[in-house]
């Protein structure tokens, strides 16, 4: 994993963690010392990443990226173009979620930033282990994205509308 990929890592981590992820917890993760992860998120906190460091671990107070929640509708066969769509354009797809009749909320987190997560999810879907969340709603569920600017998440919106992947109406 190239460093820029594994910062990206870091940050969707941090971001995604209601606690302190400890040094070594990262340094394991993605198979680097932990003075390599000291690096990074010496790096992350010059490019304005709010990132601490406690006596648990590292915690983010806050992010310059952007967040953006997108209503979807697709079939099964089309998820893979579909977080390619937004992967390929600069975008971190967070979660999904779907809003059940009787259930309510319901979210799984995927943090979905490479075509390598992409096959790795797709792979997890294919093999039959599980099924998509929005089987459960006929297709209609949420992403909520990050990006780095409002302008890569336009371009994301754009280009949802255009392959048809934005569900229309409430």
């Amino acid at each position: 994993m190239k460093a820029a990929d594994r910062r990206k890592a870091i940050v969707n981590l941090l971001l995604s963690s209601d606690e302190a992820i400890s040094g070594g917890k990262l340094s394991e993760e993605f198979g680097v010392s932990r003075q390599i992860i000291v690096q990074d998120i010496s790096v992350l906190k010059g490019s304005g990443y709010g990132i601490l460091a406690t006596h648990n671990g590292y915690i983010i107070q806050k992010s310059p990226l952007k967040e953006r929640v997108f209503k979807v509708y697709h079939t099964t066969a089309q998820t893979e173009d579909e977080l390619n769509t937004i992967v390929n354009l600069g975008g971190t797809v967070v979660d999904v979620f779907v809003r059940h009749k009787v259930y309510g909320k319901m979210t799984a987190s995927l943090n979905v930033f490479s075509s390598l997560h992409i096959k790795k999810f797709i792979e997890g879907v294919r093999s039959g282990k599980s099924t998509e969340l929005m089987n459960i709603t006929g297709g209609y569920h949420y992403h909520t994205v990050r990006a780095d600017s409002e302008e890569i998440l336009d371009k994301i919106q754009s280009a949802l509308e255009e392959h048809g992947y934005i569900a229309q109406g409430k």
